[in-house]
């Protein structure tokens, strides 16, 4: 069956990161930003974190948002809710300042247009655990637009996360797609190629390389942007 879908992860595929650096500036801003509305630094980090390790351990059928906020209002108190718009202005003025620690490699929005202008639908598969308004402007570190593709998930529009082969199952049926026709194109090897368990092909860009695990990644076609190209012509 031929290829007619491409998803791509965004955090080291797309925009090119440490993810390491990338999660300590952002723990770093936020508490720096919810600092003077009384916030503990340390225990809010540790807030997010439970929170997001809620997201991705989500099997509820309820939005990852939904989780996150349950988890994290447990956690700290209603407070947080009652604050939530000062979370809402870190996303709308601080957040995009991480870009700063982050790469930019034009061959990413330059691959994004070419398959788009070669008729694929193009979807962007990046882990869920954030909201929309983070995610677009991560979406223009790449040299990208939200309107560049079908689909963006973020935590607001789906209810399960990588590696969840739920994840995957539910962006097929959304577009009532076979995994056949569908490549993922991704930077971690768990959390990306566990996309070929359901019959999906896989790509594995090893620009910014998470191999946690450390599998043999010579069993996925793997490679740069331009290995990608070759590839997704071979197909």
């Amino acid at each position: 069956m031929p290829i007619t879908t491409i998803l791509f992860d965004l955090d080291g595929t797309l925009v090119p990161m440490d993810q390491d650096i990338f999660i300590g500036d952002y723990f770093r801003r936020i508490a720096a930003s919810l600092a003077p509305h009384g916030y503990d630094p340390k225990k809010l980090v540790d807030t997010i974190l439970r929170g997001t390790e809620a997201m991705i351990r989500n099997t509820s059928g309820r939005s990852n948002e939904a989780v996150f906020w349950e988890t994290a209002v447990s956690l700290y108190g209603e407070q947080l809710l009652e604050d939530k718009h000062h979370f809402d202005t870190f996303y709308e003025m601080e957040f995009d300042k991480i870009r700063d620690v982050c790469g930019y490699n034009p061959a990413a929005a330059e691959t994004i247009h070419s398959l788009k202008e070669a008729g694929y639908r193009v979807i962007l598969a990046t882990n869920p655990i954030f909201p929309a308004r983070a995610t677009e402007q991560r979406i223009g570190w790449a040299g990208l637009r939200p309107e560049d593709f079908a689909l963006v998930t973020t935590y607001e529009n789906i209810n399960c996360s990588k590696p969840n082969l739920a994840y995957y199952t539910e962006i097929l049926r959304r577009f009532d797609l076979r995994p056949e026709e569908c490549l993922m194109v991704g930077n971690d090897v768990s959390d990306d190629m566990v996309a070929e368990k359901i019959g999906m092909k896989v790509f594995l860009l090893t620009d910014c390389l998470i191999n946690k695990e450390h599998a043999d990644i010579s069993v996925y076609p793997n490679g740069s942007f331009r290995e990608l190209k070759d590839y997704i012509q071979s197909l």
